[in-house]
């Protein structure tokens, strides 16, 4: 089954946060699937960290070397179509990314967002 994952649950699993042996177990028999901005969303998850304090820079790193290791197809997602979903869902770009995506391959998004 393919999965569309998002920042969220990428971050959970890298940082070792309480949801990670469920996220693994879910995820174990699925294709991972992000929009490519994923990439950049981590980057952004981990500087932010990073000035706030609460890693250093070599945790960060090795977070990075971890992310990389996670069997994940990034695909490109039509922006017309993420702008439609922020208009009609109010919700920020990126996570219209995440939605445009599941829609885009008729599959279900994991997230630990809440609404």
């Amino acid at each position: 089954m393919s999965l569309v994952t998002d920042t969220s649950t990428i971050i959970a699993v890298i940082a070792n946060e309480p949801e990670k042996s469920l996220l693994i177990a879910k995820t174990q028999d699925c294709d991972l699937i992000a929009p490519r901005s994923l990439y950049w969303e981590i980057g952004n998850a981990f500087s932010a960290m990073i000035k706030r304090g609460r890693i250093t820079l070599e945790k960060a790193t090795t977070a990075v070397e971890i992310y990389d290791q996670i069997p994940l197809t990034l695909i490109d997602v039509d922006l017309k179509r993420a702008l439609e979903i922020v208009d009609l869902h109010k919700v920020y770009a990126y996570d219209a990314y995440m939605i445009a995506c599941a829609l885009d391959r008729g599959c279900p998004m994991l997230t630990l967002e809440v609404a």
